[in-house]
């Protein structure tokens, strides 16, 4: 039996195994991400810093050293939406992949959720069979599809949207 994947909160110091990762993610699987690429990899080092101190986001490891995985939570500031936090920038290395790894960073963040919303939405590319599995298996349902929700050169992409009640704190 492998390992149970270490987790933590990242820090602003972490920033620069964040970015790596990020930028990994973004380049290698552009149509999983509202994010590009182009639109990130000439950031610096301290907006990523400034990114891991205003929002949660959560690092991962399987193999001891380093981040394997990352996912972030964030609570929109608009006090009509703040009831409702999202769970975004999902990523696990694909060495990482199928070691339960994915399935703990969405549990923690489930776990950050409690006491600060009521529910956590997310979107996901509506072809990532991978990812739906594990978020259906965190209790996510799907509520929609926004049809064309990401273009990719000329390639539309679809995005379930899906969403969880989270737990109060006892």
């Amino acid at each position: 039996m492998p390992p149970a994947p270490a987790l933590r909160r990242l820090l602003p110091a972490d920033a620069a195994a964040y970015r790596e990762l990020r930028l990994e993610g973004l380049e290698c699987h552009p149509e999983a991400f509202g994010a590009a690429w182009e639109d990130e990899a000439d950031k610096p080092l301290d907006w990523f810093a400034r990114r891991l101190e205003s929002t949660t986001i959560i690092g991962g490891s399987v193999f001891g050293a380093g981040l394997d995985g990352v996912a972030g939570f964030m609570v929109p500031a608009p006090a009509k939406q703040r009831h409702r936090g999202v769970l975004w920038g999902m990523y696990v290395r694909p060495d990482a992949r199928g070691s339960g790894l994915a399935a703990a960073l969405v549990q923690q963040v489930v776990l950050a959720a409690r006491g600060r919303v009521e529910a956590i939405r997310l979107s996901v590319v509506a072809s990532n069979k991978a990812a739906i599995r594990v978020y259906q298996a965190a209790g996510f349902q799907e509520y929609g599809l926004e049809k064309r929700g990401l273009k990719l050169g000329s390639t539309y992409y679809d995005e379930m949207l899906m969403d969880r009640a989270v737990e109060p704190l006892p």
